[in-house]
C-alpha cells in the first residue's frame, strides 16, 4: 500500500507544521529523560581536564599556551606566572600591563632578584 502524496506546507502528516511538532515532542521528552536521570544529567558540560592553580601557572613544564590562557583569563593567577622560569619576555609584559592581585609586588621581586 502507497501513503498518499501530500503537497509541501500542506497542515498534516507529512507537513512542515506536524514534522515540527514531532520534532518539539521528541526533544522534550529528551529534556524529561534527562531531568530525571538527576544531577549527573548528560545535558550538563564536562568538567575541564586541566584545574588552573597556582602551581600550574609556575610549572616550567606548563605548556605556553596555558601560560598565555592563565594570563588573559585569570588575573588571580598572573603573579605566579612571574615566577615561571619558561615566562618569556612578551609574557611577562602582558601580564605587567594587565595587572591583577599580587602582580607589581611579583614583578618587584623577579627584578630586585635580577639585580644581584
Amino acid at each position: 500500500m502507497t501513503r498518499p502524496r501530500v503537497r509541501r506546507g500542506e497542515r498534516g502528516r507529512g507537513g512542515a507544521t506536524a514534522r515540527r511538532l514531532r520534532s518539539l515532542d521528541r526533544a522534550d521528552r529528551l529534556v524529561r529523560l534527562a531531568a530525571a536521570s538527576g544531577p549527573a544529567c548528560a545535558l550538563a558540560p564536562p568538567e575541564p581536564p586541566l584545574r588552573l592553580t597556582p602551581a600550574v601557572a609556575a610549572d616550567p613544564a606548563t605548556d605556553m599556551d596555558v601560560l598565555w590562557h592563565i594570563a588573559r583569563h585569570a588575573p588571580e593567577l598572573r603573579r605566579w606566572l612571574v615566577a615561571n622560569p619558561k615566562a618569556d619576555a612578551a609574557l611577562l609584559e602582558y601580564v605587567s600591563q594587565a595587572g591583577g592581585p599580587g602582580v607589581k609586588r611579583a614583578l618587584t621581586v623577579l627584578l630586585e632578584s635580577l639585580e644581584r
